[in-house]
């Protein structure tokens, strides 16, 4: 049995507690030597050097050691540590340069009452609540403004707002952020027949902010200060090794600005990549098929942290057409050529009032206050698959950034793709022979034709959302592993119902999606393969030969790999070794009948496109700021949500006015934040203007970057607060006498280890207070967190979860600062690793409960200052198939062994190995 967190309060013993008050007891081991509460840096980040793009000289890289006990580093490096050459500086707009290292021209300081068009924090606030956390809608909203009306009455006050119109209005108002939507028609202009299918004669609107305006937006914001590039550098560790993190790190922004250079009116300025993204989404389908088609615009010189955490890197630029047809026309070679023009016709002109700025720079205000030069490229596309051979004009089934041959595409000998390729061979070969031998529609242009050093093939990012984890495991693994059970053991619904009984006897985790009935779901979501990724792989050992495990284990290793918010080039070698492990397991598929035997069998885009990830990485930074992963969330918020948000009727104009006011709140909020005017909350600010601040708290958030545990706020009530009464009480007789034995181990003096053989300490005067849950906070910039790459998680400890079973999870104590991996540490409740290294199959360690004379739990106190963050075990199932009336709930106490799951977040992944 695990036992709740407590704390102790020293009594009239006399005896004082140097450890402060946090102890904390677990069904653990108990150590025979001091514990080491000192806490190591796991996060494996170190300070690195960094060159940068520079044509006069190329210095070697500076070496620096760090002190491994130091904490995390920040992101970004200090100015000593850098080699960066400065970008252009400008003035005002009509280019006079000024001297290094002057200050941004001085802004106008506006007045802390001036929250035009608002009259004050509370309006303001108000309606970024309405609009844009609530997103109520209208006559929710002018039933609460009522009802705020009627309460004010009496007092002779008012509302911030009369009503929805009222709130609209004051919203449009917003002098910043300003893009407005405009619409152009597009409409075939071939041959019409007689009779002429209805989307020849139709005309296609399309919807679009102007680039132009849109980046220069981006540009200027300041909540982009400190996270911003403004040359193209690369990156070097201690050791000498290169590093690739940001878009900017990437050797395309390298060469490209050695070609711009090339341009004598390019010099001094700075280099903008545009980065698009576009994925068709279906908002409702009950109501009749509601599908839009947004198109994203970023730009590479902010950093991945930025777009990770959402903080509006990501903005909406347009809304594609998407023509409709009926079945007949469907396949038609004219519409789906007609599709792609439309396409690419569309992007084109979307794009087209960014093509002066890459030739000729343009002068903008950047995040740092300074005008500057900027030169505009076409940098990058984030897509699926079908959307990536929808952008380079191929074939279905051909790969869009190599020449492979669509039937043998891991072992040809290819090369990369490019737009001189493909023009060669257009000119070279006829219409059917690009088709059979290339996979090259020869009739269609791709829209990057139409701006200068733009080659659409250089342009496609990876993709880990769709191409990776939808693709890869949920299409192809979990598929084949199926096809395999029903092949080996004909009807294999008892096996796959065992699997789907050991998914869902899985213990719980934080944010850990749970599967009740296993992965039996009619519809897959990429948030369920996400999850069930996390825990497949020991689910299926024991039904499958050991070469599907490996196969599986190899892509999670790929792929957690390829997640990491940096790559060195030793991580990029161990993802080519993870590559290289997987292309030689799954011909265990082939082997047993699942796959047909030749190079055909495994020539699958997907899996292909695993072998461009070393290539793109050095190209274009860590994959996690190019993926789909950064467009969902902005989906939701700018599609799914107005979409919701609207009355169903003339839907998309009301889809557009909303993202346009979410735009303007957005806006303000920045230049709010900017004059500092959003520090403390609405409440503080307001009863500050009142002078009663004097007696108040100001609703300061605390050190956003502590990274020690700490308790829950919360006392656990109903328990004892006499130590012995609490043994009693929750059934531990042992419990007084282990603290005791903790206490003199802390209490031990290094310098005279004569003086160690005092008595116990007397707690009988000590006051116990008893908590269920603490939190930890820690460097992971990997996992979802925000700018400082800070990650809380809640550990819990208490009999009764969400008023049901009992929750006790499972911990990371740390033994060993200078081991590493699982090497240092210790898993509580306690479990001890049954070997020195982890599991061949699964790669994952085993671990096995400690247990005394009696055959039950050894039990321990540990300090709270131990615990590195929480761990996750799943139990090592063996051959047998489960129970059915096996719980979640129990999995921790009825198992002999279990792996600890370094799949379950990606900062366990870098410590668990």
């Amino acid at each position: 049995m695990a036992l709740p967190l407590f704390s102790l309060s020293m009594g009239s013993s006399g005896l004082r507690n140097p450890l402060g008050s946090n102890l904390f007891l677990w069904s653990v081991g108990f150590w025979g030597h001091r514990l080491t509460w000192v806490l190591k840096n796991h996060s494996g980040l170190t300070q690195h050097i960094i060159h940068t793009h520079s044509s006069s000289s190329r210095r070697p890289p500076k070496q620096k050691a760090i002190d491994q006990e130091d904490p995390p580093p920040c992101m970004g490096f200090e100015p000593s540590l850098c080699t960066r050459e400065n970008h252009a500086i400008l003035d005002d707009a009509c280019g006079n340069d000024l001297c290094a290292g002057a200050p941004p021209p001085s802004q106008i300081m506006a007045d802390k009452n001036d929250w035009y068009p608002f009259t004050s924090h509370v309006e303001f606030e108000t309606a970024e609540f309405l609009f844009t956390d609530n997103q109520m809608q209208q006559v929710q909203v002018d039933r609460l403004l009522q009802l705020w009306t009627a309460s004010l009455f009496p007092f002779n006050g008012w509302p911030p707002f009369t009503d929805h119109t009222d709130l609209h209005k004051v919203i449009d108002a917003i002098p910043h952020g300003d893009a407005m939507w405009t619409s152009f028609q597009v409409q075939y202009a071939g041959d019409v027949p007689e009779p002429a299918p209805r989307w020849m004669t139709k005309g296609y609107d399309v919807w679009f902010h102007n680039a132009n305006t849109v980046v220069k937006n981006l540009l200027s914001n300041t909540d982009f200060h400190e996270h911003f590039d403004y040359i193209p550098y690369h990156e070097f560790e201690p050791m000498g090794q290169c590093r690739w993190e940001n878009f900017m790190s990437g050797n395309w922004a390298w060469h490209h600005a050695d070609i711009l250079a090339q341009d004598a009116a390019m010099h001094g300025a700075m280099l903008v990549p545009i980065i698009l993204g576009s994925d068709k989404t279906t908002v409702s389908v009950a109501t009749g098929q509601n599908d839009y088609y947004p198109l994203y615009i970023l730009i590479g010189n902010i950093h991945n942290k930025i777009c990770c955490a959402h903080r509006n890197a990501l903005v909406l630029l347009a809304f594609l057409a998407i023509p409709k047809m009926d079945r007949e026309s469907e396949d038609s070679a004219e519409f789906q050529k007609f599709r792609c023009q439309l396409f690419h016709t569309t992007l084109s002109h979307i794009l087209s009032s960014l093509k002066c700025g890459m030739s000729e720079p343009e002068v903008w205000q950047c995040p740092d206050g300074h005008f500057c030069c900027v030169a505009y490229t076409l940098a990058a596309y984030i897509a699926d698959y079908p959307e990536q051979v929808l952008l380079s004009c191929l074939i279905q089934g051909w790969c869009p950034l190599c020449t492979n041959m669509s039937n043998h595409l891991d072992g040809g000998n290819g090369v990369l793709q490019s737009q001189e390729h493909v023009e060669y061979c257009i000119h070279a070969f006829t219409f059917s022979e690009l088709w059979d031998q290339y996979g090259i529609v020869g009739d269609l242009t791709p829209f990057t034709n139409d701006f200068p050093h733009a080659d659409i093939y250089k342009l496609l990012t990876p993709d880990l959302l769709h191409q990776i984890i939808k693709g890869v495991f949920k299409d192809h693994l979990v598929t084949w592993i199926s096809e395999y059970l029903k092949i080996s053991y004909g009807e294999a619904n008892r096996i796959l119902d065992n699997i789907d009984r050991r998914i869902a006897a899985v213990p719980l985790y934080l944010n850990l999606r749970c599967f009740p009935e296993g992965r039996q779901f009619k519809q897959w979501t990429v948030d369920d393969s996400k999850a069930l990724m996390k825990v497949y792989l020991p689910a299926i050992k024991g039904h499958v030969p050991p070469g599907v495990v490996h196969t599986v284990s190899a892509f999670l290793e790929f792929c957690y790999t390829a997640r990491r918010n940096s790559l060195n080039e030793s991580t990029i070698e161990s993802l080519q070794q993870a590559l290289d492990h997987f292309h030689h397991h799954r011909q265990t598929f082939q082997q047993t009948g699942v796959r047909e035997q030749g190079a055909k069998g495994f020539s699958l885009p997907w899996q292909h496109s695993m072998t461009h990830y070393r290539h793109l990485i050095q190209e274009l930074g860590a994959p996690n700021g190019l993926c789909s992963s950064i467009t969902k969330p902005k989906r939701i918020k700018a599609v799914k949500k107005p979409w919701r948000h609207s009355n169903h009727c003339n839907t998309l104009g009301q889809m557009l006015i909303t993202n346009q006011r979410l735009d303007k709140l957005t806006a303000a909020c920045v230049n709010f934040e900017n004059h500092q005017m959003l520090q403390g909350s609405v409440l503080s600010a307001t009863i500050q203007d009142a002078e009663l601040h004097n007696s108040v708290d100001n609703g300061s958030d605390g050190d956003s970057g502590k990274s020690d545990p700490t308790l829950s706020h919360l006392i656990a009530c109903k328990f004892p607060s006499d130590i012995h009464a609490l043994a009693h009480h929750i059934q531990q007789p042992k419990l007084p006498q282990l603290t005791s034995h903790f206490l003199q181990f802390q209490l031990q003096d290094d310098t005279n280890p004569s003086n160690n053989d005092a008595a116990l300490p007397d707690l009988s005067n000590s006051l116990v207070s008893v908590f269920h849950s603490a939190i930890s906070t820690f460097y992971a910039p990997s996992d979802l967190s925000g700018l400082g790459c800070m990650h809380t998680e809640c550990i819990c400890s208490t009999p009764c979860w969400r008023k049901g079973h009992p929750r006790y999870d499972t911990v990371f104590l740390e033994r060993d600062p200078d081991s590493p991996g699982m090497r240092g540490l210790y898993v509580g409740r306690w479990f001890s690793t049954i070997s020195d290294g982890p599991d061949d199959d699964t790669g994952m360690w085993v671990v096995q409960p400690d247990l005394d004379a009696d055959g039950q739990r050894e039990l321990g106190v540990v300090h709270l200052h131990s615990m590195l963050r929480g761990a996750h075990l799943i139990p090592v199932y063996g051959h047998d198939c489960l129970p059915t009336d096996i719980q979640h709930t129990d999995s921790l106490d009825i198992f002999q062994a279990y792996y600890v799951n370094k799949y379950i977040v990606h900062h366990a992944f870098r410590i668990a190995f």
